[in-house]
């Protein structure tokens, strides 16, 4: 009887010093876990470091269980997430950060769930080492980001979790090119199962993620699955309308009734600069889906390909 393969995604950028405690992880994976075939699968998005050789390392020494895919060059995480899924072979997949802050301690919990036929088995951080401020800022993001949205998104959910065949052929078929993937995940739909674990300190390194770019991460999962921020600049713009309407409605009767002119300057410029701040707040959130138009209207591919497992193949997708 053949025995089912698990494939574990690791994208990395930078992350050379992180390779130690990913060999130690994966050791436990294979001891801990011997009723499957296991296959860990390295995306190399465009390191600068020596990560790249680290991987061809592993690969030399156990080509059976280390594959890597090189990219040829840094396309961003959504970008080497989708080359992973493209050259998975597994029947499951498991996506970990290559930093190992994502315990491999529940992967028996995650495959158990898998076996009963849940086909999403996604970890919720019960705990982690993050700073405060972005632990409160992460849980309003997950809140806003439910209210606006009819796709049913998991509140403290990240990449960490298995996904069956079934999901990972239904997410290479979605091709768009500004990615958020944490949300396709709820909207390709299939049986969830959520579990919970403890985030791990980050041993190595530091995280590659700076304020600017996690804040473009949380536009763009607003501007991906919904169009909440259009809809709250129309109503913002008739509330300001229906504003301005009553205060000219006000000036006028107090005018002419009572005889008191109203101060000119004052009044003129704290109107214009409102009116100002509305116009330019809808501007710019109109802006962010055109936007997302342009890129998509150009049909690029979302990465190129320069080796895997160290044979050139330069393939686009």
């Amino acid at each position: 009887m053949n025995r089912k393969k698990i494939t574990i995604l690791l994208p990395a950028y930078n992350e050379e010093s992180s390779f130690p405690v990913l060999e130690q992880c994966m050791a436990q994976v294979l001891a801990e876990n011997p009723n499957y075939d296991w296959e860990f699968l390295m995306v190399n998005d465009g390191s600068r470091d020596n990560t790249l050789q680290q991987m061809i390392r592993l690969h030399n020494q156990d080509p059976q269980h280390y594959s890597y895919l090189n990219l040829s060059r840094n396309f961003g995480k959504e970008a080497a997430l989708m080359a992973g899924f493209d050259y998975v072979q597994g029947d499951a997949l498991i996506i970990m950060d290559i930093d190992m802050q994502h315990p491999v301690d529940v992967i028996p919990e995650m495959t158990k769930y898998w076996e009963e036929g849940y086909d999403d088995v996604y970890a919720q951080r019960k705990s982690s080492q993050e700073s405060w401020l972005k632990k409160i800022t992460s849980k309003a993001y997950y809140r806003i980001l439910q209210r606006l949205t009819r796709v049913p998104i998991q509140k403290d959910t990240g990449d960490f979790r298995l996904l069956d065949r079934s999901c990972i052929e239904a997410l290479k078929q979605l091709r768009e090119t500004e990615r958020n993937t944490k949300g396709l995940y709820s909207w390709i739909g299939f049986k969830k199962k959520g579990i919970l674990y403890v985030q791990k300190e980050r041993q190595f390194g530091e995280s590659k993620w700076s304020f600017m770019q996690l804040l473009d991460l949380a536009i763009n999962g607003f501007s991906s699955y919904t169009v909440a921020p259009l809809r709250i600049s129309t109503v913002l713009g008739i509330l300001v309308s229906f504003s301005a309407f009553l205060y000219l409605v006000y000036v006028l009767i107090h005018t002419w009734v009572w005889g008191d002119p109203v101060a000119g300057y004052p009044t003129l410029m704290v109107t214009i600069l409102f009116l100002g701040g509305v116009q330019l707040l809808s501007i710019g959130i109109i802006g962010e889906y055109l936007g997302k138009i342009f890129m998509e209207s150009k049909g690029r591919p979302n990465y190129f390909v320069e080796s895997y497992n160290g044979e050139r193949c330069a393939e686009k997708k």
